[in-house]
């Protein structure tokens, strides 16, 4: 069955300012809903926690609700426009939330679905933007750690041009994950890769630090899939694409797209190497040659470059590139110009096109130590060392330095820190997980999996089980239908509509009681039928205790009850009802029975003989056994007759006519 639930906030009142008209997204964390700010008129974002992490969720997740509190005060110093603004933060309900600027557009992840790639222009006028924010943060001494198209934020262009991207208004989100320079460091020691793994630096990978120059490298792959439509490196499991960032060097755009210009080549390759030292320091660094690329590629005035050989002869070779629009210095606005406010030639960090005088220089050397047998010697001699140290060095960092993660899954948390440290490796623990086969505290999954590459010593990160998964079924006698829906689908129960029956003391539609009982240990996914309230029955009990079964029987078939009679024994009057069920005032459905409890009358006793006795003995015999007595003829004489005769049974207190002769 369904088991959909309305969004309770929508609609709501949040700090009597922010009126909540719809949602945008449900992370696993926090929900980001639309709002009016009431109070200036306008149209913002608000981010929550889910009520599901308050308050026993939040306190197994401490560290990400402190780092949702602090989200505002962090984004706030990032005051650049863009970067998604925060405009307020409190707490709602117990619930921490952050009001935000509300940026209408797509993500950059939307606009790559639809178009698959882009030109070269629009991809570096879409990093100039996300790089300038990134270099806003770098300069606060924040490091962003999930730089991706789906933290791109890509709002119309402000001339209002269908598909201009060149002039859209670029915006980057999810600050959220960003940590400040120092507590990147303190992390070091966990080795938490918080990146998706499309774009994920390899230092992330292989030691789990992280600095400005991650996002560089993040930033690279992201102008690379803008360029070819796809990223670098794919793989059937998560851990297989974040190793080939490591392995591997990230392809030339133009081997997937013939025709981009060499310089974007370079661009994303000097943005993407993966040693972290050999990329520019930060995107301040990566924004300035991002803008020299695009000065250069405007400015340029053929459409094919000619390369020419060392030797010196001039042999051109075509190659055929792809032209961008020139972008003049003075247009960019001034957030986003190169540091010394022009962008010109003279400031270039960035020059990959080959000079020619350089090129003769080059080739007049070539030929004086070619020409000679001594430098020919030389030049052999230092291929020889320069292949040996190329072979060992690629051995080295190829496989010498690695080994083989040993396999844990299935041993207990001792047994597999026991073989751990035989294999010299450090252990550190994900959140463990329920499961319903791997027994508590036994490792359920590692990763690196088993037989997989690892650097030697390196960590390796184990989730352990919880066990099987039980829960108890919670207490929603009392609530509304939809309330209780609500919370057994929090608890990842399944709720069932049962049966409805009245109830006289609570109104329809609320839970009358639960199956199975309230409290009962089940498993997650369990279905639990919920039996509501039809509210007061039509018609009401009358009050029969005292009245005579004949009366009572007349009563309840007039209201189209029906009685159910028991009969017992009691010092009431014969036929007169005791007690009746349900009680009088009680509501009940017509043709319901009422069970009635009927006397019998008081126990009989015998009646003594008193013939031949004295009259006034008679009369002494009968009275103290509770028989009244009424004397005939001669109340001195002797008894002769009795009525009723002796030993007939009799209800007590009945009088007995003695005659006395």
């Amino acid at each position: 069955m369904d088991t959909q639930v309305a969004d309770t906030l929508l609609g709501s009142l949040i700090d009597g300012r922010y009126r909540i008209r719809g949602r945008v997204a449900r992370g696993g964390m926090a929900t980001v809903y639309t709002a009016t700010d009431e109070r200036l008129e306008r149209t913002v974002a608000v981010k929550i926690i889910h009520p599901t992490q308050a308050p026993e969720a939040r306190a197994r997740t401490a560290g990400f609700v402190a780092r949702f509190t602090d989200e505002a005060k962090t984004i706030a110093r990032l005051t650049h426009p863009s970067v998604v603004a925060v405009y307020d933060q409190g707490t709602h309900a117990g619930l921490p939330y952050l009001v935000m600027e509300y940026v209408r557009g797509r993500t950059l992840r939307d606009v790559l679905t639809e178009r698959r790639r882009l030109n070269p222009d629009e991809a570096l006028a879409i990093a100039e933007q996300m790089l300038a924010a990134i270099a806003a943060a770098h300069r606060a001494g924040l490091v962003h750690r999930d730089v991706k198209p789906e933290n791109v934020l890509v709002a119309e262009a402000p001339t209002g041009g269908p598909g201009n991207l060149v002039d859209s208004v670029v915006k980057v989100a999810d600050f959220g994950l960003a940590r400040a320079v120092e507590a990147s460091a303190e992390e070091e020691n966990g080795n938490q890769l918080m990146a998706t793994v499309a774009y994920v630096a390899p230092e992330l990978v292989t030691e789990g630090r992280a600095d400005p120059r991650t996002d560089v490298y993040s930033a690279g792959i992201v102008l690379f899939e803008m360029l070819t439509g796809r990223v670098p490196y794919d793989g059937d499991r998560p851990v297989e694409v974040a190793w080939q960032h490591v392995d591997c060097d990230v392809p030339a755009p133009s081997t997937l797209v013939p025709g981009l210009p060499r310089v974007l080549d370079d661009l994303v390759g000097r943005a993407t190497r993966r040693d972290p030292g050999a990329r520019p320091a930060d995107a301040g660094a990566l924004l300035a040659e991002v803008q020299v690329a695009r000065d250069d590629l405007g400015n340029t005035n053929s459409h094919t470059a000619v390369l020419r050989r060392l030797d010196g002869e001039s042999a051109p070779m075509a190659q055929p590139t792809m032209v961008v629009a020139a972008v003049q210095p003075a247009q960019r606005p001034a957030w986003a110009r190169l540091p010394d406010g022009g962008g010109g030639r003279g400031s270039r960090r960035y020059r990959p096109a080959e000079d020619e005088s350089l090129g003769a220089r080059l080739a007049a050397l070539r030929a004086r130590v070619m020409g000679s047998p001594r430098g020919r010697l030389a030049v052999a001699a230092a291929a020889v060392v320069l292949g040996l140290v190329a072979a060992i060095g690629g051995w080295w960092f190829g496989v010498g330095r690695y080994t083989v993660a040993p396999q844990l899954v299935s041993l207990t948390r001792a047994q597999a820190e026991a073989q751990a440290s035989r294999g010299g490796f450090t252990l550190r623990y994900a959140d463990p997980r329920y499961d319903e086969k791997v027994p508590k505290d036994n490792v359920l999954s590692q990763n690196p999996s088993s037989a997989a590459r690892i650097l030697k010593g390196g960590t390796i990160t184990l989730t352990l089980s919880l066990g099987p998964e039980q829960l108890p079924v919670p207490d929603v006698v009392g609530q509304d239908f939809e309330l209780a829906k609500t919370q057994l689908t929090d608890a990842k129960l399944v709720p069932v509509k049962g049966p409805a029956r009245y109830d006289d003391a609570l109104p329809a539609g609320v839970v009358l009681e639960t199956n199975p009982k309230v409290g009962t240990v089940v498993k997650p996914g369990a279905k639990v039928t919920l039996v509501l309230s039809k509210g007061r029955a039509p018609i009401t009990v009358p009050n029969l205790v005292g009245k005579n079964i004949n009366e009572a029987r007349g009563i309840l078939a007039q209201l189209g009850l029906t009685p159910v009679e028991t009969y017992k024994d009691s010092d009431k009057p014969r036929d007169e009802v005791l007690g009746q069920s349900p009680a009088d005032g009680a509501g009940v459905e017509k043709g319901a029975q009422v069970k009635l409890e009927i006397s019998k009358g008081p126990p009989q006793v015998a009646v003594p003989r008193v013939i031949d006795m004295p009259c006034q003995q008679a009369k002494q015999v009968l009275e103290s056994q509770g028989f009244p007595v009424n004397i005939q003829l001669n109340p001195n004489g002797v008894a002769r007759f009795q009525n009723p005769p002796e030993n007939t049974p009799v209800p007590p207190g009945t009088q007995v006519t003695v005659t006395c002769l």
